[in-house]
């Protein structure tokens, strides 16, 4: 997997599995630009830690659709182009349906879906255009294995990555034309800042429990998903939804 000369973007990628994707993209030849939204300080370390370059850094809230113009628009200015997008940004918040007011939910549900689906597309639109100019490019989305087998105490969470996995499926179908390729990648728990309090808690063992393996995925696993699926000679599994959750959940 060399990505020598290409140019990635990866949304989220101040901490957690963005910035080991980031480091796997660097590591590979690529030239990485670093999305955040608030924490300059960790993408700052982002950009420290890799390798090679050049490596851009850019601001942008998701949620905010003019934002989101102008972060494609400043990394193919920056960088030159766009090859390679990954949608790896992402929140997930609990809203247990008895134990929240109907406002807490309906916030919890606006936010989550604008964030991880609304967002997510908005960002595959400003960069497939790009895309589509140069006659070539990949997406790849993370996604969750809460999609399939459900979040009981954060339900906006499930159904943003379900949603997240129905709209690659039909970008796959309708820009496969285009010669651009869109891939999906779907942890379960993943040892990071956002999994921490579940993983540290009462229910730590019983989540690691969840896999064969008798733990949870290191960030760097996900990451190697990703750049499979981002890699010359994957483009025939455009469409496809990876799981990498260690045998956690098996789905047919």
């Amino acid at each position: 997997m060399d990505f020598s000369d290409k140019i990635v973007l990866v949304t989220g990628s101040s901490r957690g599995i963005g910035r080991s994707i980031a480091q796997s993209f660097a590591e590979r030849g690529a030239s990485v630009t670093v999305h955040y939204n608030g924490n300059l300080v960790k993408a700052r370390e982002t950009m420290e830690s890799l390798p090679g370059g050049p490596h851009f850094l850019v601001q942008a809230d998701i949620r905010n659709p003019t934002a989101v113009q102008d972060m494609i628009h400043s990394t193919t200015q920056q960088a030159g182009g766009l090859d390679i997008l990954v949608n790896n940004a992402g929140i997930y918040e609990d809203h247990p349906l008895a134990d929240v007011s109907y406002e807490t939910w309906q916030e919890s549900w606006r936010l989550v879906l604008e964030t991880n689906l609304i967002g997510a597309a908005n960002v595959s639109y400003c960069a497939a255009q790009q895309m589509i100019k140069q006659g070539h490019g990949r997406i790849v989305n993370v996604s969750s294995r809460g999609a399939f087998r459900g979040e009981p105490t954060s339900p906006a969470y499930g159904a943003s990555k379900a949603g997240m996995n129905a709209m690659s499926q039909s970008l796959a179908k309708y820009l496969a034309p285009f010669n651009i390729f869109v891939g999906v990648v779907a942890p379960g728990f993943v040892q990071t800042d956002m999994a921490r309090g579940h993983l540290s808690g009462s229910q730590g063992d019983e989540i690691r429990n969840q896999s064969p393996l008798g733990r949870v995925a290191w960030p760097e696993e996900v990451a190697y998903a990703v750049l499979f699926l981002a890699s010359e000679g994957s483009q025939f599994m455009t469409g496809a939804i990876l799981d990498v959750n260690g045998a956690s959940y098996l789905r047919t």
